[in-house]
């Protein structure tokens, strides 16, 4: 089955780790599966007045490519025990309705952090988000990626096999939740 997946770091740092997880993401896609990392850096703070004129480009654009793509693959750091303030932007700009691009979509979550328990504490808020926009989450294997500085080289290449195992097995039951829902 060839599935497009769509990526999206909850960062916007240059060296971000969850950055680095998506790009290792790439490298590890099942076969099959195209994996596109999206930009984020140009959707504004979310403001009704603003949206009063029509969406913006960045955010269209954006929405465009949730509603096109297979499934959404989100890396979630973890700022303050929750979601990034902008992952929930994003998240927030694009779950307006009119047809919302992630109704019933195919989601996997995974999260790279310097702290030793990864994005442990952010990711449950994440899937409570993501159940309110009616997407279908992965549930298992639950990817929290601790102590990243020490997972990635300095290139920002994936260098822990374990990890790599992880998000491996993530894909492949990001893969298999896809076939299930087509």
């Amino acid at each position: 089955m060839r599935m497009n997946v769509l990526a999206i770091a909850g960062s916007l740092r240059e060296r971000s780790y969850n950055v680095m997880a998506l790009r290792a993401a790439r490298k590890l896609a099942p076969a099959g599966m195209q994996i596109t990392i999206a930009d984020i850096r140009g959707v504004p703070l979310f403001d009704q007045d603003l949206r009063a004129g029509g969406d913006p480009a960045e955010v269209e654009r954006l929405r465009e490519q949730v509603r096109g793509a297979d499934a959404v693959l989100i890396a979630c750091p973890e700022y303050n025990a929750s979601v990034p303030g902008v992952l929930k932007n994003v998240i927030d700009w694009l779950s307006l309705p009119p047809n919302q691009p992630f109704e019933g979509k195919p989601v996997a979550i995974l999260g790279a952090s310097a702290g030793a328990l990864g994005t442990s504490r952010a990711q449950p808020h994440l899937r409570q988000v993501l159940s309110f926009l009616n997407t279908v989450a992965v549930n298992k294997p639950e990817v929290f990626i601790g102590t990243a500085q020490n997972k990635f080289d300095a290139d920002g290449e994936l260098v822990d096999a374990p990890t790599a195992d992880f998000i491996g097995g993530l894909l492949l039951s990001l893969q298999a939740l896809g076939a299930r829902l087509a």
